[in-house]
């Protein structure tokens, strides 16, 4: 099953999309300019094989919900978040509020 729910963090709208799989559930919050998202991310991926996109992103592992997401803290964050003041150990809420 997919989920896609708008949500507003301080006046600001994004995405949470939640796709459940078996043994698995992803989870991303994103706007136009980038996105948090569950574990799955391959932080070292977007950073070198896809470098030349400059992907705004970072990952939190450990969630399993949405709201679990915007709570905890990112394990690794893309170059090109880390250019936009996010930063490993941030909130992923603060992260998004970056992104704006």
């Amino acid at each position: 099953m997919v989920s896609l729910t708008p949500i507003i963090i301080d006046g600001h709208p994004f995405t949470a999309v939640t796709v459940r799989l078996p043994k698995t559930t992803l989870l991303t919050v994103s706007n136009d300019q980038g996105y948090i998202m569950c574990g799955a991310l391959d932080v070292a991926l977007l950073n070198n094989v896809l470098a030349d996109r400059k992907i705004v992103a970072g990952r939190a592992v450990g969630v399993k919900t949405i709201d679990q997401l915007l709570k905890a803290p990112l394990e690794s964050v893309t170059k090109e978040a880390e250019a936009l003041g996010i930063y490993t150990g941030m909130i992923g809420e603060e992260a998004l509020l970056k992104m704006v």
